[in-house]
């Protein structure tokens, strides 16, 4: 079993460039009813993930920040308070059920750290109750 039989493949997840702005980003969080999703750079590397409670701090703590000018705010200027780690593609897989154990999925990315997909906890579970054997 390789970290690359987990891969639900990037064309099916749902992420948000770096620079869209975070009028964008909550409308995809809404869309897609995730709480967080992966942010990629320009070049398609992986920066990290934006949770739904990162957006509201930003509000929070942006003076005259309202749901009027949320596209001034571009996606690379809110802090991000949890840092979901990646795992290469040619990782170990225990390096993945690691990162897995605390996060709802883990990054994926090539040997240039292009985000490549995610591998959700649930495919994880659903996996091994599957094939679990007395």
């Amino acid at each position: 079993m390789q970290i690359c039989d987990f891969l639900f493949p990037k064309e099916k997840v749902s992420y948000i460039n770096s620079s869209a702005n975070m009028l964008e980003a909550m409308n995809k969080l809404e869309q897609t009813q995730y709480t967080a999703i992966p942010v990629i750079d320009g070049e398609g590397r992986y920066v990290g993930t934006l949770s739904e409670g990162d957006l509201l701090w930003k509000m929070k703590c942006t003076p005259g920040l309202t749901f009027q000018n949320l596209d001034t705010v571009k996606v690379c200027e809110i802090k991000r308070r949890i840092h979901n780690e990646c795992v290469s593609v040619n990782a170990h897989l225990e390096d993945m059920l690691e990162l897995a154990a605390d996060q709802n999925f883990v990054p994926v990315v090539d040997d240039q750290r292009i985000f490549i997909g995610i591998i959700r906890r649930k495919d994880i579970i659903e996996y091994y109750t599957d094939n679990i054997t007395d």
